[in-house]
Parts: C-alpha cells; structure tokens; sequence
C-alpha cells in the first residue's frame, strides 16, 4: 500500500484522466466486476494505525481474489475533502472514498445508496448513533457507511492531581473506569454550575482550563454540546428558527463566566491549540479524543500519567458530549460496487472493529454502542484506565451542532461556527446578550435561504 501525497492540481489531474487503479480487467468471479478495488482513506495520526486497516484489507483481497489498493490522505489542508470533491465532479476516482463530518451530505447525488449494507449492520450490532443517521441518511437513503477509523466524541479530559489538589474533586472515585460502578447521585454532580466553580478555582491557581472559542471543529463541538445541555435549538427541522429563547440567554450568561477564567489565547486557536495547553502541563483539562493524552505519553509522561477522560457536564436538559463519525461512501460510477459493499461489511465486523480500536489506542470510536465494550479502553495507560469513560457511557448522549435542522441547513451552521461567534461577540466585542441573539436571526435566515 502507499501514502499519497496529494496536490489539488494532481487531484484534478487525476479525476479527469482517470487511472489503471480504476479502470481494470474484469474480474473471473461472476460476484464482482473487476479484480481491482481502489480505497481513499483519511491518513490517521496515530503512528501504524493504518497498518491494521491494510492488513484487515490485504486479507478480505486474498479471499476474494481481489486487489485491492489504499491511499492514505491527509486531512491537512482538507486535501481529503479536496480529492472528493474533484473525483466526484470528475466521476472518476477511487472506488470507496473517506468522508468527514458533513462530506456525505455535500456529495449525496454522486453516492451510491448503502442501505442494504448499513442496515445488515444495525441488524448484527443495534442501534447506531442518531449523529451519524443525521448525517449519513439523507432523504431516508444511507449514502455512507459509518466507520470506526477516525470517528471521535469530544468529552472531558482533566488533570487527576490539578483537580483534586485545587478544586476538590476526585474525578476517577466519581467517573471510575466501569461503568457497573458509576453512582448517579455522584455523576450528577458533575454539572455545568460544578464545571464553572471548578474552572475558577483551577484558574485562581494557575492552571486554567483551555476551551476553544474560534471557528475550528473542536470549538464549535464542545460549544454545541453545552448548547444542547440547556436546551438551545437554533433551527428545528420544520425550518423554524429557534435561537431567540430563554435557554439560549441562559447559556450566554453561563459562558461569559466560564471564558473568563480561560486563557485569552482560547480565540486564536486552531484544534491543536487546546492539546498543546494540556501537554504543556499548564492546562488543568481540555475537551478532546484521547489525542492529547496520546502526545503527552511521548512528549509529558507526568501529564499523561495523570490524564483522566470522563464524560462532559451535565445541563438543565441532560449531559450531551459533541461527535463527529467518518464515513465510507461508494461512488456511483464504481465499476466494483458489489465488491465494495463486501469489503465494507468485512472491515465493520466486530473481530475487525476490535482490532481498528486497538490500533489507534482507543481513539477510535465505533458508531454503535454495542462495540464499546473492547478491552482496549479498560487496559490502555498510563494511568489504568485514563479512556475507559471515553465512549460515552451512563446518561451521556452523542450530538452534533445545527442539529435537529435538516443536514444542509446544519451544516451551514456548523461550518460557519454560529454559536462560537455568538459567545465571541459577547465575550470578546461586549455586544449585548439580545444583539447577539439578533445577529444570529439574520444569519440563520441566510441559512434557510441559501
């Protein structure tokens, strides 16, 4: 397999000539219609994670009598986002291509329907995450497959030591590493009002916590979360717009206090900004995947030895934590569909799953809460047990920000980071909690219009 090293003029190139990697001799096996399959999948950060979701690839291909050929694209710079959006304009390319976050959405009409795959899996695994059908069912047709590779949740990763030294809290005797062992009446108190207090008291101390308040993913997931937990709907799904409500001047309230005992630096972040803040050893916990703890192990022992992933706050309506799946989707114009759907089941059986978690040290995440019971959670350290409340568990519901408006209107709020630059103009421009409210109206009527 290799790692390709992508270019948007090499992508266009590449759509518009086409390539022998697509274009092949038909395949004996009356199954399949080639003997090639091509994939482009999302680079993972975790060093030789790919080497598992080749290695499970190479051995469906051997099987099947089936090459089957991987590159591995980066998501810096978007250059995955750029590849599909240039085969799928080309109507040429790879066969199975990565999706992140709304990608499904944008390249609907140029996806084959998978409802025939999906649903095979929800009848072996359960229920899947209502955020990934939000974003890959579309108009009642699946057009992508949920993967475990680079799928994530955002919860609470924190200090042990900071925590219980300056704010009192033993987060692993209230979030212990089996969920058998969770006590409601102590997970309750892991709230908003107990965040905050605890936010300050760490701030008074020196070691802020550090939340992104720019216009990146992470920023806009942990904000979507909070704005989930008080009840703030931006659109329904009957176009109406919602924004201009109680809940939502209550959760304003609430995040001037909380961004004032952040860093002033959170509004210049990207979404390395809040992993730099909790390896550097000042910041007393972020809200991220397992990555930062995952850096710290190289780079910060002592602060990985004291990282602590937990679920998020609770709310007035419930304890919501932000999540962003990726997706397999298959092109309309593969010549290898039948093969595609085979090696897309194969790679979603639980043996397979269980190996991707492993490889990527718990980061991760399955789309269905069946397969969050991998051994890998329980075992990966230092400390024992520092990922083991990373998927969510108890009362903790997975979310996405512009949900519950329809896909393409949620996307245009996500994308354009609307509730980040709400809490900004409050925060940081002094705009009064109504003028920002009103600000927001005008943009979501965009939304709609667009």
């Amino acid at each position: 397999m290799r790692r390709s090293s992508v270019t948007r003029r090499g992508v266009l190139k590449y759509a518009a000539l086409g390539t022998t990697a697509v274009i092949a001799a038909p395949y004996i096996s009356p199954t399949y219609a080639a003997g090639r399959l091509t994939l482009g999948c999302w680079d993972h950060w975790v060093p030789g994670a790919n080497n598992t979701l080749t290695k499970l690839c190479n051995e469906w291909g051997e099987k099947n009598k089936v090459e089957v050929q991987i590159d591995y694209i980066t998501s810096q710079g978007e250059k995955d986002k750029l590849t599909a959006a240039a085969e799928a304009q080309a109507g040429t390319g790879h066969d199975i291509m990565s999706h992140r976050d709304w990608n499904i959405q944008v390249h609907q009409n140029a996806l084959e329907p998978l409802d025939d795959v999906v649903n095979q899996l929800i009848k072996q695994h359960g229920p899947i995450s209502p955020v990934a059908e939000y974003l890959a069912k579309i108009k009642g047709t699946w057009r992508g497959v949920p993967t475990t590779v680079g799928s994530q949740v955002k919860p609470c990763c924190s200090r042990l030591d900071l925590y219980k030294q300056h704010a009192g809290i033993d987060l692993r005797e209230m979030f212990p590493p089996d969920e058998a062992q969770y006590d409601k009446a102590k997970t309750d108190q892991w709230n908003w009002d107990l965040y905050l207090t605890s936010a300050e008291k760490l701030f008074k101390a020196g070691y802020p916590v550090g939340l992104p308040m720019g216009q990146t993913s992470d920023a806009v997931d942990w904000v979507g979360a909070l704005f989930n937990a008080y009840g703030v709907v931006m659109v329904d799904d009957k176009d109406n717009i919602k924004i201009n409500s109680d809940e939502t001047r209550q959760a304003l309230e609430y995040l001037k206090k909380l961004m004032a005992v952040n860093p002033p630096e959170v509004y210049a972040w990207d979404d390395a900004g809040n992993n730099r803040w909790l390896v550097s050893g000042k910041g007393s916990g972020i809200m991220n995947p397992p990555s930062a703890w995952a850096v710290a192990k190289r780079d910060n022992p002592d602060v990985a030895a004291n990282c602590w992933t937990h679920p998020i706050p609770r709310g007035p309506k419930g304890r919501f934590v932000g999540q962003l799946p990726q997706f397999y989707g298959l092109w309309k114009f593969s010549s290898n569909k039948a093969a595609a759907k085979d090696l897309l089941l194969y790679i979603s059986q639980r043996d397979a799953v269980g190996q991707l978690v492993a490889a990527s040290f718990g980061y991760d995440l399955p789309s269905f809460k069946s397969l969050h019971d991998f051994d890998t959670w329980k075992t990966v350290e230092p400390p024992l047990g520092t990922v083991y409340s990373y998927p969510p568990r108890g009362d903790e519901q997975t979310s996405i920000a512009g949900a519950p408006a329809r896909s393409d209107v949620g996307a245009q709020i996500y994308n354009q980071a609307i509730n980040t630059v709400m809490v900004a103009k409050l925060t940081q421009g002094g705009e009064k909690p109504d003028d920002v409210i009103k600000w927001a109206e005008r943009e979501l009527e965009g939304t709609l219009r667009a």
